[in-house]
């Protein structure tokens, strides 16, 4: 039985996003999906996002709760019988709450794992430091507020990437059983971005030249949100018997090595 919606404030989210060689990320996406491709590039990265005020729609907002979380995220589109849809796959999810994780994949959609997050915030810079407790993943960024994206990004704009990335709200990640893929939305009523310039970026994945070659994953921007009123919606799950399964095993081989 699934929440029907989930309300809640989005204290601090950071999108960091790499443009990615798209036959590599070919290699790991499941069916249905494939790399969505922005200049001919794939786009991949991490969401750093700090939650608050976080509860079912009938709790008031004095009794919600908060957590930080991390995503690894792949911009994706796949065939649907009403077109080519558009979202992202999470072959991970990492969060700071042990109730998160408990409910993850069962009364909410998502499984999530247990991890440590460090964090060192001003009204201009931030350091977010995420090291999963299984040693499998660890993320850092440094950064503060500027007003452009990196003259190489391969967005024109602030604008261009805000809507790319508004439009991959609805993101996809293996169940438990391997046979189905959960679908989660998210609603932003006041979606807002700014460019964050990165002084230092580390991940355990995108460094990894064993899984991403010299040269396949590149940093390209950041992206900030603060205080954002949102909604969570379970969406549609795509059920394909068996490619959950080949995700968690793509994932994990991946993270392995890390």
């Amino acid at each position: 039985m699934r929440l029907p919606a989930i309300l809640g404030v989005i204290d601090r989210r950071i999108l960091v996003n790499y443009r990615v060689d798209p036959e590599v990320l070919a290699e790991i996406l499941p069916a249905p999906f494939r790399p969505q491709l922005v200049a001919g590039y794939g786009i991949a990265g991490i969401c750093l996002i700090r939650l608050r005020q976080v509860r079912p729609a009938i709790v008031p907002a004095i009794l919600g709760f908060g957590s930080e979380n991390a995503a690894h995220r792949i911009a994706v589109e796949w065939d649907a019988e009403d077109g080519v849809r558009t979202g992202v796959f999470v072959p991970r999810r990492d969060t700071s709450s042990a109730f998160n994780a408990l409910v993850g994949g069962r009364i909410f959609p998502g499984v999530h794992q247990r991890a440590r997050f460090e964090t060192q915030e001003s009204a201009k810079q931030l350091r977010i430091e995420m090291q999963s407790l299984d040693g499998s993943a660890r993320v850092l960024v440094e950064g503060s507020q500027t007003s452009a994206l990196p003259d190489n990004s391969i967005f024109d704009s602030t604008d261009s990437a805000s809507q790319f990335f508004e439009k991959g709200s609805l993101g996809y990640s293996p169940d438990k059983s391997g046979n189905r893929f959960e679908g989660l939305e998210l609603r932003a009523s006041n979606w807002q971005v700014q460019p964050l310039s990165i002084s230092k970026v580390e991940s355990s994945l995108f460094d990894d030249r064993a899984a991403f070659p010299d040269g396949s994953a590149t940093f390209d921007n950041a992206l900030l949100m603060r205080d954002i009123d949102h909604e969570w919606h379970g969406g549609s799950d795509i059920v394909c018997s068996g490619c959950g399964q080949q995700a968690t095993t793509n994932v994990r081989e991946l993270l392995s090595t890390t």
